[in-house]
């Protein structure tokens, strides 16, 4: 079937024009496909990481060593979904501001809140990957050892996109960082919530 972008076109939830290589702070989640519970279970509110889980956790952890500019900071692996804040600093270093320039961000921005899907890819500047071409290494390379452990060399872990948010200050940041650290006590009340 060849490609017709009446049928194959997802409307896009990134924000336009806006460009995801900039120094910065995003929160991201990230949905296994079709919101299996893979990588683990929640047990009195603490989330218990089984091998896939821990496969997850292994390659996030992985992304700041592989990519200079990139830090990452307050993350959860969940049984069904991941959140995490990833950090982009400025030229190749670590040392970014956490919030992204005020003059880059578009006056007409408006950011869905529960959107899980979408999303265009920004071309990366000077050889630094934007946030979506992160995203991409990270959902390739996660996906390729856990398909290793079960033997399955084909099939999908994740959800064909994922979920994004520019974070914006210091207050908003610790609301985002607050979330993902109580979402394991929260998890039957969740909107991902699957046994």
């Amino acid at each position: 079937m060849n490609y017709n972008p009446d049928i194959h076109h997802r409307k896009s939830i990134r924000l336009k024009g806006y460009d995801y290589t900039n120094p910065g702070a995003y929160f991201i989640t990230i949905c296994s496909k079709n919101r299996t519970c893979l990588f683990g279970r929640i047990d009195d509110g603490t989330m218990l990481l089984n091998e896939f889980g821990q496969a997850v956790r292994d390659v996030w952890e992985w992304l700041p060593e592989q990519y200079q500019y990139v830090t990452i900071g307050e993350f959860i692996i969940m049984p069904n979904h991941f959140h995490g804040i990833l950090i982009i600093g400025r030229g190749g270093s670590r040392t970014a501001h956490i919030m992204p320039d005020a003059d880059k961000i578009p006056d007409n921005d408006v950011l869905p809140d529960t959107a899980h899907g979408g999303g265009s890819r920004t071309a990366p500047t000077d050889k630094q990957k934007s946030v979506g071409r992160l995203i991409g290494v990270f959902k390739t390379v996660s996906t390729k050892r856990m398909n290793i452990m079960r033997s399955d060399p084909v099939d999908k872990i994740w959800q064909r996109n994922y979920y994004e948010h520019i974070i914006r200050n210091d207050d908003e940041r610790r609301r985002i960082e607050e979330y993902i650290a109580n979402n394991p006590m929260t998890w039957k009340d969740d909107r991902l919530f699957a046994e």
